[in-house]
Protein backbone atom coordinates (compact mmCIF):
# COMPACT_ATOMS: atom_id res chain seq x y z
CA UNK A 1 0.00 0.00 0.00
CA UNK A 2 1.33 3.51 -0.53
CA UNK A 3 2.23 5.24 2.09
CA UNK A 4 -0.25 7.01 5.00
CA UNK A 5 0.59 10.28 3.92
CA UNK A 6 -0.37 9.63 0.32
CA UNK A 7 -3.60 11.31 -0.42
CA UNK A 8 -6.39 9.35 -1.83
CA UNK A 9 -7.24 9.59 -5.48
CA UNK A 10 -10.99 10.98 -6.26
CA UNK A 11 -12.84 9.16 -8.48
CA UNK A 12 -15.75 11.13 -10.31
CA UNK A 13 -18.94 10.00 -11.78
CA UNK A 14 -17.82 10.92 -15.14
CA UNK A 15 -14.32 8.87 -14.96
CA UNK A 16 -13.54 5.21 -14.65
CA UNK A 17 -9.99 4.41 -13.59
CA UNK A 18 -7.94 1.49 -15.09
CA UNK A 19 -4.96 0.05 -13.38
CA UNK A 20 -2.50 -2.03 -15.33
CA UNK A 21 -0.13 -4.34 -14.04
CA UNK A 22 2.52 -6.77 -15.86
CA UNK A 23 2.99 -8.95 -12.46
CA UNK A 24 6.92 -9.34 -13.51
CA UNK A 25 7.54 -6.10 -12.28
CA UNK A 26 6.70 -7.27 -8.96
CA UNK A 27 9.16 -9.10 -7.25
CA UNK A 28 7.34 -12.46 -5.97
CA UNK A 29 10.31 -13.96 -4.02
CA UNK A 30 10.41 -10.59 -1.75
CA UNK A 31 6.55 -9.93 -2.03
CA UNK A 32 4.18 -13.27 -1.78
CA UNK A 33 4.63 -13.62 2.01
CA UNK A 34 3.40 -10.21 2.58
CA UNK A 35 0.55 -10.46 0.13
CA UNK A 36 -0.59 -13.72 0.75
CA UNK A 37 -1.12 -12.12 4.58
CA UNK A 38 -3.91 -9.50 2.75
CA UNK A 39 -5.67 -12.91 1.49
CA UNK A 40 -9.20 -14.12 3.41
CA UNK A 41 -8.90 -17.86 4.20
CA UNK A 42 -11.27 -18.45 0.75
CA UNK A 43 -9.13 -16.55 -1.26
CA UNK A 44 -5.58 -18.07 0.76
CA UNK A 45 -7.11 -21.65 -0.27
CA UNK A 46 -8.28 -20.99 -3.80
CA UNK A 47 -4.34 -19.81 -4.02
CA UNK A 48 -3.23 -22.47 -2.91
CA UNK A 49 -5.16 -24.86 -5.74
CA UNK A 50 -2.93 -24.09 -7.99
CA UNK A 51 -0.51 -26.64 -8.88
CA UNK A 52 2.00 -24.28 -11.11
CA UNK A 53 4.14 -21.37 -8.81
CA UNK A 54 3.52 -18.94 -11.74
CA UNK A 55 -0.26 -19.18 -11.73
CA UNK A 56 0.09 -19.37 -7.80
CA UNK A 57 1.77 -15.42 -8.42
CA UNK A 58 -0.91 -14.72 -10.96
CA UNK A 59 -3.60 -14.95 -8.88
CA UNK A 60 -2.17 -13.58 -6.01
CA UNK A 61 -0.45 -10.63 -7.85
CA UNK A 62 -4.32 -10.04 -9.06
CA UNK A 63 -5.86 -10.33 -5.66
CA UNK A 64 -3.17 -7.89 -4.33
CA UNK A 65 -3.85 -5.67 -7.33
CA UNK A 66 -7.53 -5.21 -6.43
CA UNK A 67 -7.23 -4.56 -2.55
CA UNK A 68 -3.95 -1.92 -3.25
CA UNK A 69 -6.06 -0.04 -5.76
CA UNK A 70 -9.26 0.22 -3.71
CA UNK A 71 -7.18 1.48 -1.16
CA UNK A 72 -6.46 4.60 -3.00
CA UNK A 73 -10.19 5.62 -2.72
CA UNK A 74 -10.83 4.67 0.87
CA UNK A 75 -8.96 4.87 4.10
CA UNK A 76 -8.90 0.84 4.48
CA UNK A 77 -6.05 -1.93 4.67
CA UNK A 78 -5.42 -3.35 1.52
CA UNK A 79 -6.10 -6.72 3.85
CA UNK A 80 -8.79 -4.99 5.66
CA UNK A 81 -11.51 -5.27 2.75
CA UNK A 82 -13.88 -7.50 2.61
CA UNK A 83 -15.83 -9.13 -0.58
CA UNK A 84 -19.05 -11.00 -1.84
CA UNK A 85 -20.31 -12.63 -4.51
CA UNK A 86 -23.24 -11.54 -6.54
CA UNK A 87 -25.73 -14.86 -7.92
CA UNK A 88 -23.55 -15.09 -10.81
CA UNK A 89 -20.14 -15.03 -8.56
CA UNK A 90 -18.59 -11.60 -9.44
CA UNK A 91 -16.73 -10.29 -6.13
CA UNK A 92 -18.16 -6.87 -5.03
CA UNK A 93 -17.41 -4.77 -2.07
CA UNK A 94 -18.57 -6.17 1.15
CA UNK A 95 -19.30 -2.76 2.97
CA UNK A 96 -22.83 -0.50 2.78
CA UNK A 97 -20.56 2.49 3.80
CA UNK A 98 -18.55 1.70 0.31
CA UNK A 99 -21.19 0.02 -1.94
CA UNK A 100 -20.87 2.72 -4.44
CA UNK A 101 -17.01 1.45 -4.88
CA UNK A 102 -17.21 0.00 -8.33
CA UNK A 103 -14.60 -2.21 -9.80
CA UNK A 104 -13.71 -5.71 -12.21
CA UNK A 105 -10.45 -7.42 -12.74
CA UNK A 106 -9.37 -9.18 -15.38
CA UNK A 107 -5.72 -11.33 -16.03
CA UNK A 108 -3.93 -12.80 -18.84
CA UNK A 109 -0.40 -13.96 -18.83
CA UNK A 110 1.79 -10.81 -18.59
CA UNK A 111 -1.25 -8.54 -17.85
CA UNK A 112 -3.08 -7.66 -14.98
CA UNK A 113 -6.30 -5.20 -14.99
CA UNK A 114 -8.36 -3.72 -12.31
CA UNK A 115 -11.03 -1.26 -13.46
CA UNK A 116 -12.59 0.95 -10.49
CA UNK A 117 -15.73 3.28 -11.05
CA UNK A 118 -18.32 5.11 -8.99
CA UNK A 119 -21.81 3.96 -8.74
CA UNK A 120 -22.00 1.91 -12.29
CA UNK A 121 -21.24 -1.43 -13.86
CA UNK A 122 -18.08 -1.76 -15.44
CA UNK A 123 -16.15 -5.10 -17.07
CA UNK A 124 -12.73 -5.49 -18.06
CA UNK A 125 -11.07 -8.15 -20.20
CA UNK A 126 -8.05 -8.40 -21.23
CA UNK A 127 -6.63 -11.52 -23.56
CA UNK A 128 -2.83 -12.68 -24.40
CA UNK A 129 -3.77 -12.24 -28.62
CA UNK A 130 -0.20 -14.87 -28.76
CA UNK A 131 -1.79 -17.94 -27.00
CA UNK A 132 -3.05 -20.68 -29.20
CA UNK A 133 -6.55 -20.73 -30.27
CA UNK A 134 -8.50 -21.73 -32.83
CA UNK A 135 -10.07 -18.13 -33.62
CA UNK A 136 -12.25 -18.93 -36.57
CA UNK A 137 -13.87 -22.42 -34.52
CA UNK A 138 -14.60 -20.88 -31.75
CA UNK A 139 -16.11 -17.65 -32.99
CA UNK A 140 -18.18 -20.04 -34.77
CA UNK A 141 -19.61 -21.52 -31.60
CA UNK A 142 -20.16 -18.54 -30.01
CA UNK A 143 -20.25 -15.29 -31.90
CA UNK A 144 -23.60 -13.55 -32.75
CA UNK A 145 -24.38 -14.13 -36.61
CA UNK A 146 -23.27 -10.65 -37.73
CA UNK A 147 -20.16 -10.82 -36.31
CA UNK A 148 -19.35 -14.07 -37.49
CA UNK A 149 -19.89 -12.59 -41.03
CA UNK A 150 -18.49 -10.35 -40.43
CA UNK A 151 -14.95 -12.04 -39.23
CA UNK A 152 -15.24 -13.87 -42.11
CA UNK A 153 -14.79 -11.21 -44.61
CA UNK A 154 -11.47 -10.76 -43.39
CA UNK A 155 -8.16 -11.61 -45.02
CA UNK A 156 -6.70 -14.56 -43.13
CA UNK A 157 -4.02 -12.35 -41.76
CA UNK A 158 -6.11 -9.97 -40.30
CA UNK A 159 -9.31 -12.70 -38.59
CA UNK A 160 -7.13 -12.90 -35.64
CA UNK A 161 -6.82 -9.16 -34.39
CA UNK A 162 -10.95 -9.04 -35.08
CA UNK A 163 -11.41 -12.27 -33.30
CA UNK A 164 -9.73 -10.81 -29.86
CA UNK A 165 -11.62 -7.33 -30.53
CA UNK A 166 -15.14 -9.07 -30.81
CA UNK A 167 -13.53 -11.61 -28.05
CA UNK A 168 -12.86 -8.83 -25.23
CA UNK A 169 -15.49 -6.97 -25.93
CA UNK A 170 -18.37 -9.58 -25.55
CA UNK A 171 -16.19 -10.75 -22.49
CA UNK A 172 -16.18 -7.19 -20.79
CA UNK A 173 -20.05 -6.54 -21.31
CA UNK A 174 -20.84 -9.69 -19.75
CA UNK A 175 -18.88 -9.00 -17.03
CA UNK A 176 -20.21 -5.71 -16.72
CA UNK A 177 -23.77 -7.11 -16.45
CA UNK A 178 -22.32 -8.94 -13.67
CA UNK A 179 -23.69 -12.39 -15.07
CA UNK A 180 -21.27 -13.69 -16.56
CA UNK A 181 -21.99 -16.64 -19.02
CA UNK A 182 -25.38 -17.06 -18.30
CA UNK A 183 -25.09 -13.92 -20.84
CA UNK A 184 -25.30 -16.45 -24.17
CA UNK A 185 -22.36 -14.82 -26.33
CA UNK A 186 -24.27 -14.87 -29.43
CA UNK A 187 -27.54 -12.62 -28.43
CA UNK A 188 -25.30 -9.50 -28.69
CA UNK A 189 -23.19 -8.33 -31.56
CA UNK A 190 -20.84 -5.73 -31.79
CA UNK A 191 -20.10 -3.18 -35.05
CA UNK A 192 -16.62 -2.23 -35.56
CA UNK A 193 -17.08 -1.01 -38.40
CA UNK A 194 -19.11 2.16 -37.67
CA UNK A 195 -17.28 5.57 -40.13
CA UNK A 196 -17.08 7.41 -36.76
CA UNK A 197 -14.92 4.72 -35.22
CA UNK A 198 -18.18 4.14 -31.97
CA UNK A 199 -18.05 0.80 -30.86
CA UNK A 200 -21.93 -0.08 -30.84
CA UNK A 201 -23.70 -2.82 -29.82
CA UNK A 202 -27.23 -4.54 -30.87
CA UNK A 203 -28.70 -6.29 -27.84
CA UNK A 204 -31.23 -9.36 -28.53
CA UNK A 205 -34.36 -8.01 -26.53
CA UNK A 206 -34.70 -10.98 -24.45
CA UNK A 207 -31.21 -9.80 -22.74
CA UNK A 208 -33.56 -6.63 -21.23
CA UNK A 209 -30.97 -4.42 -21.91
CA UNK A 210 -30.36 -0.64 -23.31
CA UNK A 211 -27.61 -0.50 -25.80
CA UNK A 212 -27.72 2.73 -26.26
CA UNK A 213 -26.77 3.00 -22.08
CA UNK A 214 -23.45 1.64 -23.22
CA UNK A 215 -19.72 3.10 -23.64
CA UNK A 216 -16.99 0.67 -25.14
CA UNK A 217 -13.05 1.37 -25.40
CA UNK A 218 -10.70 -0.79 -26.93
CA UNK A 219 -6.58 -0.79 -25.85
CA UNK A 220 -3.71 -2.24 -27.11
CA UNK A 221 -1.65 -1.75 -23.94
CA UNK A 222 0.86 -4.02 -25.10
CA UNK A 223 1.80 -5.49 -28.54
CA UNK A 224 0.73 -8.85 -27.04
CA UNK A 225 -2.52 -7.85 -25.44
CA UNK A 226 -6.00 -6.53 -26.30
CA UNK A 227 -8.02 -4.96 -23.93
CA UNK A 228 -11.57 -3.68 -24.01
CA UNK A 229 -13.94 -1.46 -21.42
CA UNK A 230 -17.77 -1.83 -21.16
CA UNK A 231 -19.25 1.37 -18.92
CA UNK A 232 -22.79 1.33 -18.08
CA UNK A 233 -22.96 5.56 -18.81
CA UNK A 234 -26.94 5.47 -19.31
CA UNK A 235 -27.90 8.72 -19.53
CA UNK A 236 -24.53 10.53 -18.82
CA UNK A 237 -22.20 12.35 -21.35
CA UNK A 238 -19.10 10.10 -22.56
CA UNK A 239 -16.93 8.52 -19.41
CA UNK A 240 -13.07 9.46 -19.21
CA UNK A 241 -10.53 6.81 -19.05
CA UNK A 242 -7.91 7.00 -16.84
CA UNK A 243 -4.85 5.40 -16.82
CA UNK A 244 -2.64 3.86 -13.83
CA UNK A 245 0.72 2.32 -13.80
CA UNK A 246 -0.04 -0.17 -10.69
CA UNK A 247 3.33 -0.76 -10.72
CA UNK A 248 4.35 1.44 -8.08
CA UNK A 249 1.39 0.53 -6.03
CA UNK A 250 3.15 -1.34 -3.34
CA UNK A 251 5.45 1.62 -2.73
Amino acid sequence: MPEADVPLLALPRDEVHLWLLDPGRWDAGALAPRLRAWLSPDEAARMDRYVFARHRWEYLATRALCRAALSRYAPVEPAAWRFRANPWGRPEVDSPALGWLRFNLSNADGLLACLVARDREVGVDVEDTDRAMDTLATAAHVFAAAELAALRREAAEAQRARFFHYWTLKEAYIKARGMGLAIPLDRFAFDLDAADDVVRVAIDPSLGDDAPSWQFARMRPTPRHQLALALRRGADADLRVVLHDAAGLLG
